[in-house]
């Protein structure tokens, strides 16, 4: 929930932003220097949006999961596990700490995500 209002901060302190109407109180030449693009905008933007990608199919995957009936335990060590590995993928990414941290909580999260769709199936089929 911290992404939207830290890509505007980035957006306002680098003076890096993506729409006309954004900069239309400004003199026409300030529009011009305010209307680009900016490394570290980017870099929040485009974190943000791997957040949307994973975070989203989680929360679907993770209700299938929950109204299967897992042990108690286990769905909170699945919800636990991701939510750790998401944060540390954005402490990560917005720190440009070194490969392979990064790709290595993107992983852990995906494997969650696989865990559950799994228990999820094999609790419909009967697997």
């Amino acid at each position: 929930m911290l992404m939207a209002p830290l890509t505007a901060f980035y957006r306002m302190t680098r003076g890096a932003f993506a729409n006309e109407e954004d900069v239309a109180r400004k003199p026409v030449e300030e529009r011009k220097k305010l209307l680009r693009n900016h490394p570290d905008v980017e870099r929040v933007r485009r974190c943000h949006q791997n957040d949307i990608e994973t975070i989203i199919p989680f929360v679907l995957v993770g209700l299938l999961y929950a109204l299967t009936g897992p042990v108690l335990s286990t769905a909170l060590l699945h919800f636990r596990i991701f939510a750790g590995s998401r944060i540390c993928h954005t402490i990560a990414y917005l720190f440009s700490l070194p490969q392979p941290s990064r790709g290595l909580s993107w992983v852990i999260g995906l494997l969650v995500n696989f865990s559950m769709s799994y228990s999820v199936l094999r609790s419909v089929f009967y697997l």
